[in-house]
């Protein structure tokens, strides 16, 4: 109980650094998955649409994903020096697998039946891609963007070793004075904003699979 109080009166106390770190938090998260958006959409499509191709793309962000986090920002830092741009770099690498495999899965997943109707109506492959693919595959897009959204949240917080800001600021400070109260601080409102990421975007995954089934 005692621990609870000092946490809230610490958290009371530095309410503005630990908002403008959450922000910063949030800041660095959006844009990574925004890039991974740009980018990652058009391999989906790509590795959905040339039968050839697919195993590589798949293959090449799927290696992105296992190299650990750390490795990840530690290389490309030395490519991008230190701060908030390397690791939107490295959070767009990092969400890139859920996108474009849930991009692949969800044109690949359209009824063939559906293709074959707009095929008889005239339809070039272009026009079955923005007109019926590619809506039908939305709903696995959001799922996707769900998993990546929750994944950058946690890479996020070990970018202060490499000079960028984000809630990880106070988590690693607290390590390094071995303070529970600063750890707490910065989990706790990491952990906050992957809950609430998770819930708003399943929501939207919920209403883009009722549209899909009206």
């Amino acid at each position: 109980m005692e621990f609870i109080m000092e946490l809230g009166q610490y958290m009371i106390a530095n309410y503005q650094e630990l908002l403008n770190l959450a922000w910063e938090h949030i800041l660095m998260v959006a844009y990574g998955i925004g890039l991974a958006l740009l980018i990652g959409v058009p391999l989906g499509v790509i590795a959905a649409k040339v039968n050839w191709l697919a195993p590589i793309i798949l293959s090449l962000v799927n290696i992105l994903q296992l190299i650990p986090s750390l490795a990840m920002l530690a290389l490309l830092m030395l490519y991008f020096g230190f701060g908030f741009k390397t690791v939107v770099i490295g959070l767009l690498f990092y969400s890139l697998l859920p996108i474009v495999r849930n991009t692949y899965v969800g044109i690949k997943e359209v009824d063939e039946s559906i293709i074959e109707a707009g095929v008889g109506n005239g339809m070039t492959p272009l026009q079955l891609l923005y007109k019926i693919q590619f809506p039908l595959s939305i709903p696995f897009l959001m799922a996707g963007i769900r998993l990546a959204a929750v994944i950058a949240i946690s890479v996020a917080t070990i970018g202060p070793y490499i000079g960028a800001g984000g809630l990880g600021k106070e988590i690693i400070s607290g390590i390094s004075l071995q303070s529970d109260v600063k750890i707490y601080a910065g989990a706790i409102p990491a952990t906050i904003i992957a809950i609430l990421a998770d819930f708003i975007l399943g929501k939207v995954e919920q209403k883009s699979k009722k549209r899909m089934a009206a």
